[in-house]
């Protein structure tokens, strides 16, 4: 399917009622009733605080596919994408062969209790990606019991991840990232391992013509408490995706735009019989990515009488229901090293805070005073 083709998918079938960062389940269960006549939607489960936990099942196929996402609760970029892919299957004839070749269920959001409060943990401060052989927490029950009873063929991990990530040690924001979790400690490349990164070889070779440079993988050190690394390790082909950062798309629309472009061909090369090892060894030729970014840097500031460059990094906050990027001082040292998605230049001065003193690291402030000139450094 050409590029040009997967973006006026995605631009006639974009869930216009999701937006942004802040995404819970009051936000799909109108999308979910809007859906409830296509596909059939189930409560599989309840959180730590008693919010339903859904699932959606679509097609009829033999090839069985399990998708969750927000397992991490402010990680909500695949989510949106997960109900722009719905639109697609209700109303394109496009999706007729995944529809037949395919039965794909996906839990939208398996932390609903982190989702609403805008938190990586669940209700209990567990991250739900470490409990994967404990169970210990009722929405970790929910996926395990998912998995058993659904006996899945593939399984998609949706995540999302932050702005500090390049793609290598490069000047590239890792924009999607992509990993195929290992199923042991020697990290052995398994049949089901070459299947995920076959598929990912395949996602990656779409992104490469509008994202050159811009997609990373992960570390694949097996961790069993790892959800991915736990089902590799049951031998179903499972795929990692990271949903990153474009430049001053903080709100993750662009990226979204991608992830679900990767859905499609994830699916179209499942239903049709595409993944045939031959390029899996590709796999390995996708930088691994590296902390190398802050979303702000301040370069050549006088700072106690040395020349220094300044790191601002956002905080995401949920105030009042809304979320809220703060810019806060990371880090004051020499960072020819590092990168940034927007840069000032204090050409030697010295970087003044709201009551015009020397910032320090710590304090988040929404502007900065330069040589007498206000600078805002705040994502507008």
């Amino acid at each position: 399917m050409e590029d040009i083709t997967l973006k006026a998918i995605f631009n006639t079938h974009k869930e216009i009622d999701l937006f942004g960062r802040y995404i819970h389940t009051k936000h799909i269960t109108p999308l979910l009733n809007k859906h409830a006549n296509n596909f059939k939607i189930e409560v599989v489960g309840q959180s730590v605080l008693k919010e339903d936990i859904y699932s959606i099942s679509i097609g009829s196929g033999k090839k069985k596919i399990l998708m969750w996402s927000q397992m991490h609760g402010n990680e909500s970029t695949t989510t949106k994408a997960i109900f722009d892919l719905l639109n697609f299957f209700t109303d394109n004839s496009q999706a007729k062969s995944i529809l037949s070749s395919c039965t794909i269920l996906i839990i939208p959001i398996l932390n609903p209790d982190g989702a609403k409060a805008y938190t990586r943990l669940n209700a209990n401060s567990v991250d739900l990606n470490r409990d994967a052989q404990n169970l210990t927490q009722p929405e970790s029950k929910v996926l395990k019991s998912v998995f058993n009873s659904f006996k899945p063929d593939y399984c998609f991990n949706l995540h999302g991840q932050r702005t500090i990530f390049s793609a290598g040690k490069t000047n590239n924001s890792a924009s999607l990232s992509f990993l195929s979790p290992a199923q042991d400690k020697e990290c052995t490349i398994t049949g089901n391992r070459k299947i995920a990164m076959s598929i990912i070889v395949k996602i990656n070779n779409m992104l490469q013509k509008e994202l050159l440079g811009q997609v990373g993988t992960y570390d694949d050190a097996f961790n069993i408490n790892c959800v991915g690394d736990a089902f590799q390790s049951l031998n179903v082909p499972t795929v990692l995706f990271e949903a990153g950062h474009c430049a001053n798309d903080y709100e993750r629309e662009e990226v979204r735009r991608y992830v679900f472009q990767s859905y499609l061909v994830s699916l179209f090369a499942i239903a049709e019989d595409a993944i045939d090892l031959e390029d899996y060894c590709e796999y390995a030729g996708i930088p691994q990515n590296d902390k190398l970014f802050y979303d702000v840097i301040i370069r050549n500031a006088l700072h106690n009488n040395e020349y220094l460059d300044i790191a601002i990094q956002y905080q995401e906050k949920l105030i009042d229901k809304k979320l809220h990027f703060i810019p806060k001082i990371e880090k004051i040292a020499n960072l020819d090293d590092f990168f940034s998605h927007n840069q000032l230049n204090a050409n030697g001065h010295t970087v003044l805070d709201a009551q015009r003193v020397p910032v320090v690291v710590g304090v988040e402030n929404d502007f900065v005073i330069i040589n007498n000139a206000k600078f805002s450094i705040k994502f507008d």
